[in-house]
């Protein structure tokens, strides 16, 4: 992969991380249609490292609050139960902000259980651009579904054990490539009353552990095989475009979801699997 493809490919992943759309369907359909040879799951974890670091950065105060929160909670008793969990102003906020840590590492487990016990499977599955393109138009099934169904009424303090998990579920399905992690995270949020920003804030929340984790993995996979260097100028490269476009993605995304619905990025994962699934059929 030479350096230009892996700049291109860092942008790609940073717009396409947040937005909808699913940036591992992205990540596998581009270099398909243009012919590249695949990055490898080692510069998709690295970019999405990127993108992980987006959201730290984004959010930092933010962040600071919940591990505070989080400090403050250990030992307090009744943890999953709806507390304000949003603020980072004042004890209370911070004990609140402690609640959302512990439901995003709650969220964080069936995407663990289903990545260590179906990797195999799913590295497969990135090696199929048809399935990838199938996938999107499954994307655009969630997203139109959750705009139509969801009842959006309620706020990301009012977040339960039993939102995580399924939120979290959503994002276990998204190892498929095609599935978009923000896009199912997000449907299945507005599936369970959330109003579109506030499930768009758990979402990016949400993604932080499992990227960060995932990424670890297999860069020290590609250490001990040897390969890390030589692809080095690569991952460097991509990781830095990732973080650079995605930061600037959140914050567009946030702001368009206060007053806008999810119906364009449905169409475009519509338009996108099906132009994909058409030209394997002729090739």
């Amino acid at each position: 992969m030479s350096l230009l493809q892996a700049f291109f490919l860092g942008i790609l992943q940073g717009a396409t991380e947040f937005l909808p759309v699913s940036s591992s369907g992205h990540l596998v359909l581009v270099p398909w249609l243009l012919r590249w040879s695949s990055p490898g799951l080692a510069f998709d974890a690295v970019v999405h490292w990127g993108t992980a670091l987006a959201v730290i950065v984004y959010f930092w105060e933010e962040w600071i609050g919940l591990v505070r929160g989080a400090l403050l909670s250990l030992g307090r008793t009744r943890l999953f139960r709806s507390r304000p969990v949003s603020g980072v102003e004042s004890e209370a906020d911070e004990s609140g902000g402690g609640v959302l840590v512990w439901l995003i590492l709650l969220g964080t487990i069936p995407g663990v259980l289903f990545g260590y016990f179906l990797e195999d499977f799913f590295e497969r599955m990135f090696a199929r651009p048809v399935a990838a393109a199938g996938f999107l138009l499954v994307t655009a099934i969630l997203l139109t579904a959750s705009e139509r169904l969801g009842r959006r009424q309620r706020g990301l303090d009012e977040l339960d054990w039993r939102d995580a998990l399924v939120i979290g579920l959503g994002q276990a399905l998204a190892i498929f490539p095609g599935i978009s992690r923000s896009g199912a995270t997000i449907a299945a949020g507005l599936a369970l009353g959330l109003e579109r920003e506030p499930a768009a804030h758990f979402s990016f929340l949400l993604a932080t552990p499992i990227v960060l984790g995932a990424g670890l993995l297999k860069v020290v996979e590609l250490a001990q095989t040897g390969g890390l260097e030589a692809q080095a100028p690569a991952l460097v490269l991509g990781f830095v475009a990732s973080a650079v476009v995605g930061f600037v993605c959140v914050h567009l995304l946030l702001r368009y979801l206060q007053r806008r619905r999810l119906y364009p990025f449905a169409v475009y994962c519509a338009l996108f699997g099906l132009l994909s699934l058409v030209i394997s059929m002729v090739r």
